[in-house]
């Protein structure tokens, strides 16, 4: 979900807005770091509430967002003056957005339950051995979430064509709403 939807508001609101949207969710990541850090990570993986709370709340997020590309999809007026695009905002948004999705996904802190144990020695500092891996990773990701969001800036020069803009916002609406199903059936064992 993450990489599909920075590399989409790379496509549709520029670059800027695609790597604002990338930080948004490695912000949630470092944020779930920082609870295994502290040991906090064991009481959203122990809770089903907390676990489905998370869980629904990022189903919600999601199945908007793709209702909104869906719908979007169908003005006519889908393509905006250039002069038009609140470049800022737009990115700001892309933050909250990318942060909201990266939250909303309680996978990703039972992914990094069972990842970060494997690296870490017991004997030493576990918050800073954690950190270290939070920050290396971070910037792996960073590394990697660039890649989507040149080619999704790529992208948006055929993204200017009105009935080419339409598929993709529809396509991008599905597949976020189809996300948001997958997020709602998962299981937090």
């Amino acid at each position: 979900a993450s990489t599909m939807f920075g590399m989409s508001q790379a496509a549709l609101r520029g670059r800027r807005a695609g790597s604002f949207a990338g930080l948004g969710i490695e912000t949630a990541n470092v944020f779930y770091c920082l609870l295994i850090a502290f040991g906090l990570a064991t009481v959203v993986s122990a809770s089903e509430v907390v676990f489905d709370v998370l869980k629904w709340g990022g189903a919600l997020y999601l199945s908007i967002l793709g209702a909104l590309a869906f719908a979007r999809s169908f003005r006519k007026d889908i393509l905006p003056p250039v002069t038009e695009i609140p470049t800022v905002r737009s990115s700001h948004g892309a933050y909250l957005d990318g942060l909201i999705i990266g939250i909303g996904n309680p996978k990703t802190i039972i992914w990094f339950l069972t990842l970060l144990p494997q690296f870490i020695n017991k004997d030493r500092d576990v918050f800073a051995q954690t950190m270290t891996i939070a920050a290396v990773g971070t910037v792996i990701d960073v590394a990697v979430q660039w890649v989507y969001v040149y080619a999704g800036g790529a992208l948006s020069r055929v993204l200017a064509k009105p009935d080419i803009r339409r598929w993709f916002e529809r396509g991008m609406g599905m597949v976020f709403m189809g996300l948001a199903l997958v997020v709602a059936l998962s299981h937090s064992d």
